[in-house]
C-alpha cells in the first residue's frame, strides 16, 4: 500500500484573494507524511503520450506551451503558468503512479489529482487535465483492464469524466452531487444520484448505498474513488451538510464495496474548500487513515 505525494501541487502563481485552496495541500501532505513515512513515494509528472490518450494534442499543445485563449483560461479558473503545467502533469502522474501500484498489491491513494472537470478538449473548475480519465486509459493499454467504475463523490458533478466516457460500456461513472451546485449544466454518467442543499448524513448514505449496489452489479476491474469532502457541513462551495463522521461512513462504505468485489482500488483528493481549513484537511486525511487500514485488514485476510 502506497500513497503518493506530488510536490509540485503545493505550488501555483494565483492572484491574492483566490479561493483555490491550494494550503490544504502543503497541510495534507505533511500530516500524513508523519502518520505513514513508509508508506510515501513521489509521483513524476505524466508525459504527453499518456495525457493524449484521453486530451486532443492541440488542447495538450495549448497548455504546455502557455497559448490556451482568454475564454479557455477563465473557464479553467487558474492563470496560465509554468507552474500550472508543472502541477497540473504531476497531478496526473501522481494518480498513474497510485494507479501502478494498485493494480500490483490491490490500493493505493494519491494525495491530489480527482480533477474530474477536465474534458478531452478544454478543462473547467480547476481542473486542466482529467487524471481519472488518463488512468483509465493507461489500465487498458499497460495492464489490459477491461471495466473500470468511477465512484465519484465529490460534491460538484464529475462533468468531464462523464462526458469522456458516455459512449463506453465498460466504463461505469457513479456520481452523487449536489443537484444545484456546480456544473449547473450536467453531463449524464452512467447513474447520476442528485441531492439536495442541506443534505446529511443519513439521506446522503442511503443514496451513497443505492450508488454502489449498481457499481457492484457492474462488477469491474479496477475502481478509482473520487473521495472529495466538500460535501462536509460549512464547506464554502459544498452546500450539503454532512459531519466528519457521515463521512468516514462514506468512505467505509466504499472501501467495504471495493473489498468485497476484490477490485484494485485508486483513490483521489478531490474537493474540499472548507472555511476551517483544518477541518478540511482533517476530512481529506481520514480518507486516506482509512484506506490504509483497509488495505492492512486486507492483507492480514490473504496471509
Amino acid at each position: 500500500m502506497k500513497l503518493i505525494r506530488t510536490e509540485a501541487v503545493h505550488h501555483l502563481e494565483l492572484p491574492p484573494g483566490h479561493r483555490f485552496p491550494l494550503a490544504k495541500y502543503t497541510a495534507l501532505e505533511a500530516l500524513l507524511v508523519s502518520e505513514f513515512p513508509g508508506e510515501m513515494l513521489l509521483g513524476a509528472p505524466a508525459s504527453r503520450e499518456d495525457l493524449q490518450l484521453i486530451h486532443d494534442p492541440g488542447y495538450v499543445r495549448d497548455v504546455f506551451e502557455g497559448s490556451l485563449s482568454t475564454s479557455a483560461v477563465r473557464r479553467l479558473g487558474f492563470p496560465w503558468s509554468r507552474s500550472l503545467v508543472l502541477r497540473a502533469t504531476r497531478s496526473v502522474g501522481g494518480t498513474l503512479a497510485a494507479l501502478t501500484w494498485a493494480v500490483a498489491f490491490g490500493a493505493a491513494g494519491h494525495l491530489a489529482g480527482g480533477t474530474h472537470h477536465g474534458f478531452r478538449d478544454r478543462g473547467e473548475g480547476f481542473c486542466v487535465f482529467n487524471d481519472l480519465a488518463v488512468a483509465i486509459a493507461v489500465a487498458r493499454r499497460d495492464f489490459g483492464i477491461g471495466k473500470v467504475a468511477v465512484v465519484d463523490l465529490d460534491v460538484h458533478q464529475g462533468n468531464g469524466t462523464a462526458a469522456i466516457f458516455s459512449q463506453d460500456p465498460g466504463v461505469f461513472t457513479l456520481s452523487l452531487h449536489g443537484a444545484r451546485n456546480y456544473p449547473f449544466v450536467k453531463e449524464q454518467s452512467s447513474l447520476d444520484i442528485p441531492l439536495p442543499d442541506g443534505c446529511a448524513d443519513a439521506a446522503y448514505l442511503e443514496a451513497l448505498d443505492r450508488g454502489l449496489e449498481a457499481v457492484v452489479r457492474f462488477a469491474p476491474e479496477l475502481v478509482l474513488y473520487q473521495a472529495g469532502v466538500d460535501a462536509l457541513v460549512g464547506d464554502s462551495l459544498g452546500r450539503m451538510a454532512l459531519s466528519l463522521d457521515g463521512l468516514a461512513r462514506r468512505d467505509a462504505r466504499v472501501f467495504a464495496a471495493v473489498r468485497g468485489m476484490g477490485a484494485p482500488v485508486v483513490v483521489t483528493l478531490g474537493g474540499g474548500y472548507g472555511r476551517d481549513l483544518t477541518q478540511t484537511v482533517a476530512a481529506h486525511a481520514n480518507v486516506f487513515r482509512a484506506l490504509v487500514g483497509t488495505a492492512a485488514t486486507a492483507t492480514r485476510a490473504s496471509g
